[in-house]
């Protein structure tokens, strides 16, 4: 007589009731690996072309001829020229504080670089309006020709300005734009690494080697650290405060 064993066999193959999810089923509980945004690195770029390409261009523009003119000097003319130096010094020194400003958004963070960001595009702005201001102006001039002939009523005539100023315009609106950007991404971009920061908290030194008494460079080394080497412990006990 036969006996059916009531031992229940083993399913290998696939359950009909849980959902066929197939070979290529991608698994949703593995994340996705972290890339930065790429809007991030490319308002980076831009901004720290902006601002470097405005800042060379105010520099440049500023050091060139924005005005010129004639004086009545003894019957006869005397041409007179004059700078972007010599209008304003304003763009100038607002394109070097744009320069440090555009470096110092990666060295702070949160509302620091904020702050930074928006002394950033004022300095540009202000290199602008004051380009712009200057482009018509004639003072630079009129105190030339004052100086040039002795007169102090005196003025400049056939008065002529170039189109430096109106670059150095354009320059401080480069600069300007990087501004805005940081303002508007800003808190995206990476810092300076906090690798050399100090935190406040006590430094302890590592321990010295080992003096070796056969080796007077090591007997050197130990007095320049500050340790007496003719110490049994090997030179680790060190001498009071120099």
């Amino acid at each position: 007589m036969g006996y059916v064993s009531a031992a229940p066999v083993p399913h290998t193959g696939p359950d009909p009731d849980s959902p066929d999810t197939g070979p290529d089923t991608p698994d949703t509980d593995t994340p996705a690996p972290r890339t930065a945004p790429a809007g991030s690195r490319r308002s980076l770029a831009a901004a720290l072309l902006l601002g470097a390409v405005g800042a060379a261009v105010v520099l440049l523009a500023s050091g060139q001829v924005w005005a010129e003119g004639q004086a009545a000097v003894g019957g006869g003319t005397l041409p007179l020229r004059a700078k972007g130096g010599d209008v304003t010094g304003l763009p100038t020194a607002l394109a070097v504080v744009g320069l440090a400003a555009l470096v110092a958004v990666f060295a702070v963070r949160g509302a620091g670089r904020l702050l930074v960001a928006a002394l950033l595009a004022l300095s540009g702005a202000g290199a602008a309006v004051a380009a712009a201001l200057g482009a018509a102006d004639r003072a630079a001039l009129d105190e030339a020709a004052a100086r040039t002939t002795g007169d102090l009523a005196a003025t400049v005539q056939a008065l002529t300005h170039t189109g430096w100023p109106y670059v150095t315009v354009a320059g401080g609106v480069l600069i300007l734009l990087a501004g805005v950007l940081a303002l508007r991404y800003g808190t995206r971009w990476p810092a300076m690494s906090g690798r050399y920061e100090r935190d406040g908290g006590p430094r302890t030194r590592s321990a010295a080697a080992a003096v070796d008494p056969d080796r007077p460079e090591d007997l050197w080394k130990a007095l320049d650290r500050g340790e007496d080497p003719t110490r049994e412990d090997g030179g680790q006990a060190r001498t009071a405060d120099r």
